[in-house]
């Protein structure tokens, strides 16, 4: 790869957001109806960067991928839980970044000490789906007619990716912000290098 990945800014808010909107605007994919303003946006990502990993991808300067980790239920059983979202621009997709980027947020979640992954991905985005399975992630449900988008119900699939196998009581959670530096910094520079 000739790019890096890195930690997302809330200067890099425009170039995620224009990644983000077609995938709002042109597909099923995000059940968003609107576009998010760039305000809304940029406090979307100090929100979930405050408690998990932003991360993206960026070659020549230009972005080409984000990912990111967020709170999967509110309720504190579910505190080691989360849901993974991620979005390729179209020169990123097929390249392998998907597992690169996903390959960075997994070891910075399990330095969090996060146990569990979810998915949620509309029910006829093959691609997406194919790519969780091929990283490892299994499917658990479909809600049927979940959601209604473009003049059509949309089914939505629940694929599952456990980070540890261990059934003993968990460890405290460490906000993202709270990670040493050099762990977060070790776990990026050990990625770029693959």
């Amino acid at each position: 790869m000739k790019g890096k990945i890195r930690l997302a800014t809330l200067a890099d808010t425009e170039a995620l957001l224009k990644i983000y909107a077609p995938f709002i605007l042109d597909t099923c994919i995000s059940f968003e109806y609107e576009v998010p303003t760039l305000v809304e946006y940029r406090e979307r990502i100090a929100g979930i960067s405050s408690l998990y990993p932003y991360l993206l991808y960026e070659e020549n300067g230009k972005i080409l991928g984000y990912t990111y980790a967020h709170r999967y239920l509110e309720r504190a059983a579910y505190g080691w839980d989360v849901e993974v979202t991620i979005y390729l621009a179209p020169e990123g997709q097929g390249r392998g970044l998907g597992a690169l980027l996903y390959s960075a947020l997994e070891q910075l979640l399990r330095l969090q000490q996060v146990r569990n992954l979810y998915a949620c991905i509309t029910g006829d985005n093959a691609h997406s789906i194919n790519m969780h399975r091929a990283l490892g992630y299994k499917m658990i449900g479909t809600f049927t007619r979940a959601g209604f988008k473009q003049n059509r119900w949309l089914d939505v699939v629940w694929l599952e990716k456990s980070l540890t196998e261990d059934e003993g009581a968990p460890l405290k959670l460490v906000p993202f912000r709270e990670l040493p530096q050099q762990s977060v910094a070790a776990v990026l520079q050990r990625v770029n290098n693959l």
